[in-house]
């Protein structure tokens, strides 16, 4: 069987097994833990494929679907150098989770790990559609189980806060479903592959208007679910009323849908529009960091600063995409890796907060390094790896963005540094006064890291420095499909541009 087929049925047969296990059995747990683990296992076989080619989609099912008068749907999926680190840094996080939950959540187990599960499934899907209609198929598959995480296991205004993620993005995905239906009508086909070879042999060719309008259905999906500045109002409430396994996956996972689809999709299925647009998107990507930042500088709660903080991070990944040169697009995947590492641990560790204070306001924490010193070394180390320190994970995005930025136009990149400087200051200011200084009555006896709670903790601290100390690791497949990309968006705009003009 195809490995990638195996790794998007394991998923699917834990969500089975996890919604039938009886009411109050381990069941759900222990087969949500295993089929990730070996989901996990399974994933890191794509790697050799990827690296043997680089130039072509590997592990590729492709068969009939729906195959009607005038539409033809094939189940096509591939893996690249950018899908195949999203793939594997959704199978590494997803058993993280998984264990998580199983001390947080103490209702309804056996069905927040079914949903886990189908959350996972439709992930993958999204990162390995090669056909439109199937990656928005997928695209819905992983809303519906997030959005019931959030509204029936939140926390404080869950209803309302869930109603509006479920509206923000269904908005959001109806707009790129017009751009795909449009396109098809368009082309003839859904095919993604096939769609690239037509406009660039010139069979196909799209007015600038066309493409505009093209582009503009997939950005506003896309920057729904990122989010990008001013489309992020839902994330804040969403991400602090979220139960901290789903606030982990949220922050790590779920956002990246969103940058991976105006890398894969935005860029070039209608890349007149892209560059067309590309000078105020940058804009609003360094206003998202800079605004990101300042709002997080004045947060009184540890876990609304770090969703602020994941607004600020967006914005590069949005910086390095419309920069349009190697530099940015590399710096933005890897980005993606590094921002799903770093923030991902930084809500665990503020679960763990949470936990044994009951609480994550800032006021009434203090001194914890004090009473709990292995906790306090755990949550620097992610800390600062989130801000960008060299030899930690996010420094060699943030360079690379910051670098592509400078190249297409400096003004951007010195913009965008200044928000390098403001999550230094937000993000040591509140260490500082959570796990620095004299104890309080509430953190006098504060406990300290259990050997259950390094579990998750150690793998993503060993990749963090990973990350940050081994990139050619990453690199080159990511290189690789970046450079496709571009020379893509590239030369299907110049090709497009030229034929209008006769």
């Amino acid at each position: 069987m195809n490995l990638l087929a195996v790794i998007l049925l394991l998923p699917l047969a834990a969500f089975f097994i996890a919604a039938a296990a009886p009411k109050g059995s381990k069941i759900g747990f222990y087969a949500a833990l295993i089929l990730s683990i070996v989901t996990f296992v399974a994933s890191l076989g794509l790697i050799s494929g990827v690296s043997a080619d680089m130039t072509h989609f590997t592990s590729v099912i492709d068969s009939p679907w729906i195959d009607s008068t005038g539409i033809h749907i094939r189940l096509h999926m591939g893996v690249d150098g950018i899908s195949l680190w999203l793939v594997l840094l959704t199978t590494f996080l997803v058993p993280i989770a998984v264990w998580i939950a199983e001390t947080v959540i103490t209702e309804r187990k056996k069905n927040f790990f079914a949903l886990i599960m189908l959350f996972e499934f439709g992930i993958i899907g999204v990162f390995t559609a090669l056909d439109l209609f199937v990656f928005y198929i997928f695209w819905e598959v992983a809303l519906v189980p997030m959005y019931l995480l959030v509204g029936s296991w939140g926390e404080g205004l869950r209803g309302p806060v869930a109603v509006k993620f479920f509206v923000y993005t269904m908005f959001g995905s109806v707009l790129m479903l017009g751009s795909i239906i449009y396109l098809f009508t368009q082309t003839g086909t859904l095919d993604y592959v096939d769609i690239l070879t037509a406009f660039s042999s010139g069979r196909i060719s799209l007015s600038a208007d066309q493409q505009l309008g093209i582009f503009l259905g997939f950005f506003i999906a896309f920057a729904v679910k990122a989010p990008i500045f001013p489309f992020h109002t839902w994330l804040p409430n969403t991400y602090t009323s979220a139960p901290m396994p789903a606030t982990f996956l949220l922050a790590a996972v779920m956002s990246k849908m969103g940058t991976y689809g105006l890398l894969r999709f935005g860029l070039t299925m209608a890349p007149g529009g892209a560059q067309r647009c590309a000078w105020w998107i940058e804009i609003l990507a360094i206003i998202g960091i800079i605004y990101g930042a300042l709002i997080a500088l004045m947060q009184p709660n540890v876990k609304r600063l770090i969703a602020y903080s994941s607004i600020s991070h967006i914005g590069f990944i949005v910086l390095g995409i419309f920069a349009f040169n190697q530099q940015g697009a590399d710096g933005a995947v890897y980005q993606m890796l590094a921002h799903g590492i770093s923030t991902g641990a930084l809500f665990l560790l503020a679960g763990y907060l949470e936990q044994r204070r009951g609480s994550l306001e800032i006021s009434s924490l203090g001194g914890i390094a004090t009473p709990a010193p292995a906790l306090a070394t755990v949550f620097l180390i992610a800390l600062l790896a989130s801000i960008g320190l060299p030899t930690l994970s996010n420094f060699i995005g943030e360079f690379l963005v910051l670098q592509g930025a400078a190249i297409t136009h400096f003004s951007w990149a010195a913009w965008a540094a200044v928000g390098v400087i403001l999550s230094a200051a937000y993000m040591l200011w509140m260490y500082q006064r959570v796990f620095l200084g004299p104890t309080n009555e509430h953190t006098v006896a504060f406990p300290d890291l259990k050997l259950g709670d390094w579990m998750p903790v150690v793998p993503l601290i060993v990749m963090m420095v990973w990350l940050g100390c081994y990139t050619q690791t990453f690199m080159p497949v990511i290189s690789s499909a970046t450079q496709s990309i571009l020379e893509q968006t590239k030369m299907n705009n110049q090709y497009q541009v030229m034929l209008h003009a006769r």
